[in-house]
């Protein structure tokens, strides 16, 4: 029997509607979650509180909520989830994505086979939040090696889709509660520990496109983030000078673009699944997730 636990954490900004599809999904996987732990990050709206006792009363106790009365931020809602976890298998969800039903299945399923693994992650789809049309779909790199080598310079999964290992995720310090890339960061801390990872070469989640994911890859707190990371990740003797310096050049060139040439510069990288067949190209997503 697979047990595992899915973390996730909302905010008072999210859609109640987004939500209920991010839980919904979930709650549809072809093998049942043990327990889901969904962790509120500050005050909620009532609609949002609404959505999440409808759950709780349909799932009983297999939803718990942690609730925290001010906001705390990513990292510290994702380390209450870990601590609190009940099971070793770790499931990451966004409050406003959309697993589909075999996603926990296919990356546990893996990581039984593989014991070596402590960390999955799988292909996804972006699609846009108004049509809930296809985009494009962002992969990644799938075996160990290329993960170690691909992560120098930036975050070697796409950061919705990531299963791990609770003991090994502890063990190399859990989720960082200051700054920003706090996936990115636990998952090269992990790799410095020795843990393998893979990445299953399918879409299993989709991945919501709006108005503001551009607005927060390119803002300010953004690129300082992205940067005191990959220079902790330098100093750290994981990735070389340049290594750091590139990723940090094309994202200082980012923020400083005006925002409709960078909006171009994305379109060109985005290649739509129904213009082709071919492998569709890698797409920067700020933070490395």
């Amino acid at each position: 029997m697979l047990e595992y636990t899915v973390a996730m954490s909302v905010y008072a900004g999210e859609k109640p509607a987004n939500l209920a599809a991010s839980l919904q999904s979930m709650f549809e996987q072809t093998v049942p979650c043990t327990e889901l732990i969904l962790c509120c990050d500050g005050e909620l709206t009532p609609a949002l509180d609404e959505v999440i006792a409808r759950y709780t009363a349909l799932f009983g106790g297999r939803m718990r909520v942690l609730r925290s009365r001010r906001h705390v931020g990513v990292g510290a809602c994702a380390n209450a989830a870990l601590k609190a976890a009940r099971t070793e298998m770790i499931v990451k969800m966004d409050a406003d994505d959309i697993s589909l039903p075999e996603r926990c299945e296919k990356q546990l399923r893996l990581m039984e086979e593989e014991p070596a693994l402590d960390m999955c992650g799988a292909f996804l789809e972006e699609f846009d939040d108004i049509t809930g049309e296809p985009i494009s779909v962002k992969v990644v790199p799938e075996t160990s090696a290329e993960i170690r080598r691909y992560a120098r310079r930036r975050n070697p999964f796409n950061n919705p889709t990531l299963v791990y290992r609770k003991n090994a995720a502890l063990a190399a310090g859990g989720y960082a509660v200051k700054g920003r890339c706090e996936d990115y960061d636990l998952v090269v801390r992990m790799l410095m520990s020795g843990s393998e990872g893979a990445n299953i070469p399918e879409a299993l989640l989709r991945y919501r496109v709006t108005a503001g994911n551009m607005e927060r890859r390119r803002n300010l707190a953004n690129t300082r983030g992205f940067i005191e990371v990959r220079y902790k990740i330098y100093k750290a003797g994981f990735s070389s000078l340049t290594d750091f310096l590139i990723p940090c050049a094309a994202q200082i060139m980012l923020f400083l673009m005006p925002k409709k040439i960078t909006k171009i510069f994305y379109d060109i990288l985005r290649k739509s699944k129904a213009q082709s067949e071919s492998k569709p190209k890698v797409l920067g997503r700020g933070c490395g997730g």
